[in-house]
Order: C-alpha cells, then structure tokens, then sequence
C-alpha cells in the first residue's frame, strides 16, 4: 500500500472511530450547558448499544435497533434528570449509579438470554447499518488525493457518522441562533435570571437532558450495529468517559469539540495502524500497550490543564431552588 492509500485509512478510520466520541461530546454538551453535568454519558451509550443489539437481533431491523437504543437511554436520561433536577440530588453520584446500573443489567440479561457471557448474537444484513457511498465517489475515486478523500475518507461510511458530523453545525447554530439555545446558554450560567424572566428553569433543563438522551442512544446503536455486529459486554470501553473530556479540551464549544474527537480518533487509529511495528531510532521496538494508550494519556494531560482554564458553565453541577 503507497503512503497515500495509508494515510486515507489512517483518516477514514478515524472519522469512524471519532463518531462516538463526538456524539457523547455534543450530548454532553447540551447537557451541561443547561448547568447538568453529566458523568453517566458511558452508561446510557452502554445501555444503548444493548438494546439496539438486542432489538436489531429479534426484529432484523437495525433502524428499531436505533429506536430502542435512543428509548432506553432517553429512559436513563431521564432518571438522571429526575434526580438532579426534581430532587435535587448529587449530579455526580447520580451519574456513576447511571454507568454502575448499566454495566451490570446489560451483562447480566446478556448472559441470561443467550448465555454467551454477555454478548448478543451476531448481526447481518438489514439488521445493521451498512455504508453509504457518497454520490460520485466511484467515479472521481481515479483523481489524485481529492478523489481518493472523497472517496475513501468521506464515503463509505454508515449514515450514523454522517447524522453525527451533521449534529455539530445544527449543534452551534441552536446554541448560538436559537431562543432556546440562548436561554440553555443562560441557565448554565444564571438559572436565578432565567426564573426572574418568567422561563421555566426545571424544563429546560429536561429538554437538555432529553436531548442528551437521544445523541447517547445513536452513540450506542452505532457502537453495537455499525461498528460492530453485535453487543459485547462493556463495549463502550470509556468512550463516554472520553467523550467528556473532549468537551472540556473543547470548553464547551461545538466546533472544537469536532475538532477534539478527531483527535482522540486519529491516535486511536494511528495506535491500531501502527500496532507493535513502531522502531524508534535509538530506542527500539515500541511497546504496543505504549502505543495503544496514546489516547488516555492525551486525556489524561488535558485534564491536567495542560489545554490552559477551562471554566464550566457557572451554574453546572449546581441544583437550582426556586425562590418564593
């Protein structure tokens, strides 16, 4: 394979991979915009694929598969947005307890039904979301580097990654041009001034966490019936927890957070790529775990501050009393 062929995979399977990651990051967003934080992205995206899986199996249709996915994490998201915003509780505890009660029921009714230690059967056909190719992308693959980015790094994917990659541009132009965009920016930051306005406090926040809901659920089906074609347990693999920190790199803003989660992609996939074939002059073979952990350690340098302050929505993580 010639270096343009390989860096074309290289991309490719980084939009791939980053798709998740960017969901859970916009889910996210909306979020904690609205002044919700939202630690049990990994548990709705993990209950998700599980039911998508589970329902694409029994039915053959990967599109009911979706809808189940986003019913139950919108069902997650809704026991989150219950307790931290009807009573008030901890964001935090309530989102572990959310990934806590999703690694474990998907687990056990996994291997309950099928016995397979968890894992649904395998997926094929209608039953999963198939790539799309891109209008002409045959037909310029012949051009040097424009058709073979359009035809091997733009196309080719399911039409999840393209709803995904939509959601960012429809992402910035609600928060930033829409009335209920710029009240959620509100309420993350001043929930007492929205409440003096006259706007209801408590539902726009189940509107954000509903949303939440929905991005968390396509995450998930795209996980267990695009990318994969089947649910294994814990499949998810800190994929939300990745997602979060995308956010944070991005301060809470949608175009950098794209711009975050195809980093995050792009050393996933240059870490798969690469494998135990790296041979530093002078030091040697590269330890693939070294390599496979390049993600991780990004993160972990972002949230140590390493990206400069990134301040939260003031009001984020903070329950809000009406005053009488």
């Amino acid at each position: 394979m010639d270096t343009v062929n390989m860096l074309a995979s290289v991309a490719a399977a980084a939009v791939r991979i980053s798709t998740p990651y960017l969901l859970c990051c916009l889910a996210g967003l909306y979020s904690e915009r609205s002044g919700i934080v939202d630690i049990g992205l990994e548990g709705k995206m993990l209950a998700g694929a599980f039911a998508a899986a589970v329902t694409a199996a029994t039915f053959g249709s990967a599109w009911l598969g979706l809808a189940a996915a986003v019913l139950t994490s919108v069902g997650f998201s809704l026991l989150h947005g219950v307790a931290s915003i009807r009573y008030r509780g901890n964001q935090v505890v309530s989102g572990v307890a959310i990934n806590m009660l999703a690694l474990g029921l998907t687990a056990f009714i996994g291997n309950v039904w099928y016995g397979q230690g968890g894992r649904t059967p395998d997926l094929s056909g209608a039953a999963r979301f198939q790539p799309v190719d891109l209008p002409g992308a045959q037909a310029v693959l012949g051009v040097p580097v424009v058709g073979q980015i359009y035809s091997d790094v733009l196309s080719g994917h399911s039409i999840l990654v393209y709803f995904a990659f939509a959601c960012v541009p429809l992402t910035a132009w609600v928060l930033y041009k829409t009335r209920f965009g710029l009240r959620l920016r509100a309420v993350g930051e001043n929930p007492q001034a929205v409440d003096t306005a006259g706007i209801s406090v408590s539902w726009l926040r189940y509107r954000a966490v509903l949303v939440c809901g929905v991005l968390t659920g396509v995450a998930g089906a795209y996980l267990s019936t695009a990318d994969s074609a089947a649910f294994v347990s814990n499949m998810t693999g800190g994929r939300g927890y990745m997602g979060l920190a995308a956010l944070i790199f991005a301060k809470w803003r949608p175009w950098p957070a794209l711009g975050a989660c195809l980093l995050f992609g792009l050393l996933d996939a240059i870490s798969i790529r690469i494998g135990e074939g790296l041979v530093v002059p002078g030091i040697g073979q590269v330890p693939s775990e070294l390599i496979s952990s390049l993600p991780y350690i990004l993160t972990v340098l972002m949230l140590a501050g390493f990206v400069g302050a990134a301040n939260p929505p003031r009001a984020a993580g903070m329950p809000y009393l009406k005053e009488r």
